[in-house]
């Protein structure tokens, strides 16, 4: 028997109003997403969990309505489109108040779903740990608790026998209610037992001194491939928008030897639902312990500066920003996608300062960016020229332990070395190390 769940005919509604078409204008007109632009990502968002899409439109709203959001000529227009394609699910890129939910559900006599609906089933359907799927049941039941009026419709709020002012159906209402609370202290109380966790994990981390390197970016920017490109791992990575959702972290070897931690996070996108945000704030803790952020960007992307300025906004309300977190640096991802002049130019200007320009898909430019990680990691360290004897090779396996060998020169009597001590490590080389550096007294 075939248990899946069969695809559902999708209509795609992109609704354009007059503030998405001001948002951004205040700050960077680069940061303004075209119709086409946002339709497209919906389209994408859908594809994600593998609806058919019959037909997608742009629909222009001079006046939201209170019922229906959308106007009664345009309502009628897609009910008849919903029964020419015979359309399973509408979908809203827009955010919807259940009673516009359940009115256009009415109207078009077939399930409608808006932006964060969607969103919350992509999670659902990609979340693969435990924790992933405590955060999605949060997030939804935080969603669902404020649209239970669609669930009991069919219960009519009347008046009861002597002494009864509620009926029935606000009865159950405030039951459910009751529940779905419920539910939500309890996830709340086992999310609480992760974060506690995964801080525990932390300080265990701090203890050996490995810097950590956190990826965020826009869902699809490719930092998946990337983690896979730096770590050798195999992290789900597709063309996909939420390819990835729980986080992973891996140990990788830097150039000169050292090692650092590097997390990868779940994608942001655009008008991120603010519960969804407190949901998964346990997974983006990671973020906020990162000693150095890499914000991953789809360069060849359109919309680019428009998904830089959200992914900001998103690391803002996390409380992460440039001024009060860790340094973020931009990596200009998918440069393989560009054509071979500019992407020469990008690689090109790689240097110590600046974005720097790569493709995970083919490595042009991952050398850049590991030397980048390497200096930021380096800063504050201390160089030491010392000579150590011939004989004692466990003290020349320390040295190599606890610091970073820049130049070694073997004589007959003693061995030359130019090393690179972190700050971290400063106490115990000096302990160990100091009566063999030159100079020393």
């Amino acid at each position: 028997m075939d248990r899946r769940t069969p695809i559902s005919r999708t209509l795609v509604i992109e609704p354009i109003t007059a503030d998405k078409t001001a948002r951004g204008s205040e700050t960077d007109a680069s940061a303004v997403r075209t119709p086409e632009a946002r339709l497209e990502e919906a389209v994408g968002l859908c594809a994600a969990i593998e609806l058919e899409i019959v037909d997608a439109l742009i629909v222009k709203i001079p006046k939201r309505r209170p019922a229906t959001l959308l106007g009664t000529g345009k309502v009628e227009e897609i009910a008849a489109l919903v029964e020419a394609h015979e359309v399973d699910v509408v979908v809203v890129d827009h955010a919807l108040t259940p009673i516009q939910q359940r009115n256009l559900e009415k109207e078009l006599k077939t399930k409608v779903i808006d932006r964060t609906g969607l969103i919350l089933e992509i999670f659902g359907d990609r979340a693969r740990t435990k924790e992933g799927r405590l955060q999605v049941d949060l997030a939804h039941l935080s969603w669902q608790k404020s649209r239970l009026v669609r669930s009991w419709t069919h219960l009519e709020r009347q008046r009861g026998g002597v002494g009864f002012m509620g009926g029935p159906g606000e009865t159950q209402i405030e039951a459910d209610r009751r529940q779905i609370q419920d539910k939500i202290l309890r996830l709340e109380r086992e999310l609480e037992q992760v974060r506690r966790t995964r801080d525990l994990h932390r300080k265990k981390r701090k203890k050996i001194p490995q810097p950590v390197v956190a990826l965020v970016g826009y869902t699809n920017a490719g930092k998946s491939t990337l983690f896979n490109r730096l770590t050798s791992s195999e992290v789900f990575a597709k063309d996909l928008l939420f390819a990835t959702l729980d986080p992973t972290l891996r140990r990788i070897k830097l150039p000169h030897g050292r090692e650092v931690i590097l997390s990868d996070t779940v994608g942001f996108i655009s008008e991120l639902p603010t519960h969804l945000v407190a949901a998964f704030r346990a997974t983006l803790e990671e973020v906020l312990e990162a000693d150095l952020i890499l914000h991953v960007r789809d360069i060849s992307h359109l919309d680019t500066e428009a998904q830089a300025v959200d992914v900001s906004r998103t690391l803002e309300a996390l409380g992460v920003s440039p001024q009060t977190g860790a340094p973020i640096v931009e990596v200009w991802n998918k440069i393989d996608c560009l054509d071979g002049e500019r992407r020469d130019k990008l690689l090109a200007a790689n240097g110590p300062e600046g974005a720097i320009a790569l493709s995970a898909l083919t490595g042009d430019g991952v050398d850049a960016l590991l030397e980048r990680i390497e200096n930021f990691v380096a800063l504050g360290d201390d160089r030491f020229d010392l000579v150590l004897p011939v004989t004692d090779g466990h003290l020349l396996a320390g040295l190599y332990q606890i610091s970073e060998v820049l130049a070694r020169e073997d004589g007959d009597e003693g061995i030359e070395l130019t090393v690179r001590v972190s700050d971290k490590q400063r106490g115990n080389f000096r302990a160990r190390y100091g009566a063999f550096i030159e100079g020393a007294d």
